[in-house]
């Protein structure tokens, strides 16, 4: 996972987002965000990437859902995909996170494809 990465609590990213930190949770269960235990408190972070600015709103980037269910689909565990999305890919000249956030879904996915 990248050292340089930005992280938020589930509280912060609530923040983040505008909405409560239940919806977090709420969203992390049903697989909308992924989020892995960090600190000294093991508490659930989020990467801060997540989260994009839009029509001067914060949302979720509207890609990650449906990567990061092609990535579970393909036996992922939370902490590997967060691992994944968030390491440099040669394939992409960029983490596969920082490609979705310039809107390269197609070639995230393709090469999300080839660790099959």
């Amino acid at each position: 996972m990248s050292e340089e990465m930005s992280w938020l609590a589930v509280p912060d990213f609530a923040d983040a987002l505008g909405v409560t930190a239940s919806d977090v949770r709420d969203m992390i269960r049903t697989g909308g965000v992924v989020a892995v235990r960090r600190g000294e408190n093991n508490a659930w972070y989020l990467p801060a990437d997540f989260i994009e600015e839009s029509d001067g709103r914060a949302r979720v980037l509207p890609t990650l859902p449906g990567t990061l269910t092609l990535l579970r689909d393909m036996a992922f565990s939370d902490g590997e995909i967060v691992a994944w999305l968030t390491a440099f890919n040669e394939e992409l000249g960029a983490s596969p996170l920082a490609a979705l956030r310039e809107g390269r879904r197609a070639p995230v996915r393709r090469a999300a494809q080839t660790l099959l």
